[in-house]
């Protein structure tokens, strides 16, 4: 098995396990499950979440219900159903997690979504899709999980048409940093390395890409993961119901983790905006 194979492997197996999933589903209540944009330092994390996919949202020219959109690893699909509902357009929310997906197209149901949604087992390493098939891709803070990251920007070109535009958020490192400084980091994703604004530009670049926006907020990843950490503690008692100890033990390091990489400047986090010719 290659390593970018096992990386794949290993990503589905986290996100499929019971420890994982019953984490991120009860701390984010199986909406927006990603990095949020935080107005103080003590705002919910469901609200500072639910704010990033409104500010991607509002970025976005000429949506309409005829408008086709592409979710990538797309969690429980919440931005999915945001989208569907204020926008009215069909949405395919990709994911690897079998465990997730099912989840997802539970709320869809009940949230009375479903004819629009359409959750899709899969990988955007090799997206199951036809060319030009998109008007818009989106995704949030799944990128930094592929060793191919590069490749996943080329299969987002191939399935989107001409004019259309990928909106994306993504944990990145700053530039020129020493990786040995950033171990505890990658090892928590079992990469070598992270993206960062200059790879993506230059992989944007590489495709013909036009840059419509790049917004770079690395405050905020410092801001949601001590709101991650904080909720854990103060839910510590509840949560170990539902998780086992030694995740969450796993889960306060690795925390810990990226908070003090992001406080030494370390890391990065933004929305990057590109359109395709």
């Amino acid at each position: 098995m290659s390593d970018a194979a096992q990386v794949v492997d290993t990503t589905r197996d986290y996100y499929d396990s019971d420890d994982a999933d019953s984490f991120y589903f009860n701390v984010w209540g199986g909406e927006d499950i990603h990095v949020g944009i935080y107005e103080s330092p003590d705002e919910d994390i469901r609200s500072a979440s639910h704010r990033t996919v409104q500010r991607m949202l509002g970025s976005l020219q000429n949506l309409t219900p005829q408008s086709r959109v592409l979710d990538i690893g797309s969690g429980y699909a919440g931005s999915a159903r945001v989208i569907a509902r204020e926008v009215g357009c069909h949405v395919t929310a990709l994911n690897l997690s079998t465990v997730q997906n099912q989840r997802a197209r539970q709320m869809n149901a009940d949230q009375g979504l479903d004819a629009l949604i359409d959750v899709v087992d899969g990988s955007f390493e090799d997206l199951p899709f036809p060319d030009a098939s998109y008007d818009v891709a989106w995704c949030q803070d799944s990128i930094l999980h592929s060793a191919r990251r590069q490749q996943v920007l080329a299969e987002v070109d191939r399935v989107l048409r001409s004019g259309g535009q990928f909106i994306f958020t993504d944990p990145m490192q700053q530039d020129a940093v020493d990786l040995d400084r950033l171990q505890p980091v990658l090892e928590r994703i079992h990469l070598p390395s992270m993206g960062a604004i200059t790879k993506y530009r230059g992989m944007a670049a590489d495709l013909g890409w036009a840059e419509a926006n790049i917004e770079p907020m690395p405050e905020m990843l410092v801001a949601h993961y001590s709101a991650v950490l904080r909720e854990l503690n103060q839910r510590d008692e509840t949560l170990r119901r539902v998780c086992s100890s030694e995740y969450l033990e796993r889960m306060k390091a690795g925390l810990r983790h990226w908070i003090d990489a992001g406080e030494q400047g370390l890391l990065d986090w933004g929305i990057l905006h590109f359109a395709k010719p």
